[in-house]
Parts: structure tokens; C-alpha cells; sequence
């Protein structure tokens, strides 16, 4: 696909002066991510870190959900990668074996979430509905989140065979004791939970998440864009300086091991006898004893 190419699944909108709004637009799927999404999602990040009239960025969803994650229909993901040539840096892509699955999820996956978390202004994520895995990965790198009443947060990847999401932020998020329970037992993080935990700011009212977010937004682009950088590069050291990038890094070695053991024995990245019957079904696979 042509980099020129309008977004096909993302929103750029600039509601106020400073304030940039990132849609997450294909409902229809509750925003799963395939691809080319992920690329368009990084251009519009790149689109408002490189612009110097942008304070704050908002990460928005349209529809019920805030996104399901990653898109498991998407199949032949390489004949579909989003502007091979010139976008992504990383070695690999055209490999056998387990360095192509490797490269890649380095790079969309635990690359682009680490991207974000990184963007050098402030970023609010809001999320209503449900956010699952891979919706975590869209959320979580994000300074901030304004949450609705409605919204949970789901990381059901132990029950596929897998040690949690690529991005393994669990830890800073919910505390070591509530990570293990939402790894093990597969069981959403509701907003309340959420909210006393620390991994969201706000919780508000399902018709309120919009309102609630851009006055966030306005009080941060009030502020110098220069002493917002610095602020969020000492926050962010704190957490890197403790060993969040080593142990994420070890988190996401193991991921791969998992997808190594269930492609020996399934041909598939996953267990997929941990997936919903109708999922398998569409997959091609027969419910069979783990």
C-alpha cells in the first residue's frame, strides 16, 4: 500500500489549537487490529509528534467497543504489509522459521507500543467498552486514561497458550498481585477496579467520555510544549531506570517461545483449543482435549 494512500482505518482530527484526536475508525470489528491499521495508527502519532502547534494527543474509538484487539482473521500478513519498503527498519520480515513472526511483532506489536509510550508529548487514551489485549497495547503506552463507566480491560492470552500480550506492561499498570489474577484467570479489569488499581485517571459517565477527555486536554496544552516533554521523559526514566524495558524484553522472548511450542503442534501461533468454539470453527480447527 502506498503511504499516500488515505487512511482507511484512522481518524486526524485537531478539535482545538494544541489538541490533536486520534480515532481508532473501523467498528465494525471493535477496531481489531490488522496491519495496515497498525501503520496508519503510527502515521497519525508521527503526524502529531512532528507537529509543533500539537501539546497533547488524545487516542479516541468510535463505535461500542475501544478495540478487540488484534485482528486473528487477517491471514498472508506479509503480502499485506503496509509500505514494505520504506517504513518499518527492522531485519527479517522475508526470514524462515521463527525470525519473520519474531521481526514482526518487534516491530508492530511491542515496537509501536513502545513508540508511542515514548512520543515526547502527552497522551490521553479514552477508552470505552471493551479493551482487549491488543486494545491494551493502544491504551496502556498512553500518559493518561479517561475511562467510561462501561469500559473493562481483558488480556485473555494464558487461555490461547500464550504468557500475556506483546507488550507486557501488566506489572506498572495493575501491581504484580492483580497482573498474575488477570493472566491466570483470563478476567476483565473492570473501570472501578481500574480506577483503584491507578491504571486509568478518570471514570465517567459513558456519555461524558468525550467532554471529559478534551478538558483534560485543554488544561495540558495550556501548558509549555518544552516543560511537557521533560516531564514526561523524568517520569518515564523513573519507571526504566527500576527494569521496565529488561523485563518487558524477557516478557516477550517467552511470547515468542509459546508461539514456537503451539506452531509445533498446531501449525497455529496459539493454542487454539483455548479459543471460543465459533473461533475455531472459522479457523478450521476441531475442538479437542488441551
Amino acid at each position: 500500500m502506498d503511504a499516500k494512500t488515505e487512511p482507511a482505518y484512522i481518524l486526524y482530527e485537531t478539535p482545538e489549537d494544541g489538541i490533536a484526536r486520534i480515532v481508532l475508525n473501523r467498528p465494525d470489528t471493535a477496531n481489531a487490529q490488522d496491519t495496515q491499521f497498525l501503520y496508519e495508527l503510527n502515521d497519525a502519532f508521527d503526524r502529531a509528534a512532528h507537529d509543533n502547534d500539537i501539546r497533547v494527543i488524545i487516542l479516541a474509538a468510535n463505535g461500542k467497543h475501544f478495540s478487540s484487539g488484534h485482528d486473528l482473521a487477517e491471514k498472508n500478513w506479509y503480502e499485506n504489509m503496509y509500505d514494505y519498503d520504506t517504513v518499518h527498519p527492522l531485519c527479517g520480515f522475508t526470514c524462515e522459521g521463527a525470525e519473520a513472526q519474531m521481526s514482526r511483532e518487534e516491530e508492530i506489536y511491542q515496537g509501536f507500543s513502545e513508540r508511542w509510550r515514548n512520543i515526547p508529548k502527552p497522551t490521553i487514551a479514552a477508552v470505552q467498552g471493551k479493551c482487549i489485549a491488543g486494545g491494551l497495547m493502544l491504551a496502556w503506552p498512553c500518559d493518561l486514561i479517561i475511562a467510561s463507566d462501561d469500559a473493562s480491560f481483558t488480556d485473555p492470552t494464558v487461555s490461547f497458550g500464550v504468557c500475556g500480550i506483546e507488550y507486557f506492561t501488566h506489572f506498572w499498570d495493575v501491581g504484580a498481585r492483580k497482573a498474575k489474577e488477570m493472566l491466570f484467570t483470563s478476567d476483565a479489569v473492570n473501570a472501578e477496579d481500574a480506577l483503584r488499581l491507578g491504571m486509568v485517571n478518570q471514570v465517567v459517565p459513558r456519555d461524558q467520555l468525550e467532554d471529559a477527555t478534551m478538558a483534560m486536554a485543554r488544561k495540558i496544552a495550556a501548558k509549555s510544549r518544552f516543560a511537557l516533554k521533560i516531564t514526561k521523559k523524568a517520569i518515564n526514566s523513573c519507571q526504566d531506570a527500576a527494569g521496565r524495558k529488561v523485563a518487558m524484553d524477557n516478557a516477550f522472548h517467552l511470547h515468542q517461545l509459546a508461539h514456537t511450542h503451539w506452531l509445533k503442534l498446531y501449525d497455529f501461533l496459539m493454542d487454539p483449543t483455548g479459543l471460543p468454539e465459533a473461533t475455531q470453527k472459522a479457523l478450521g480447527f476441531d475442538k479437542k482435549d488441551k
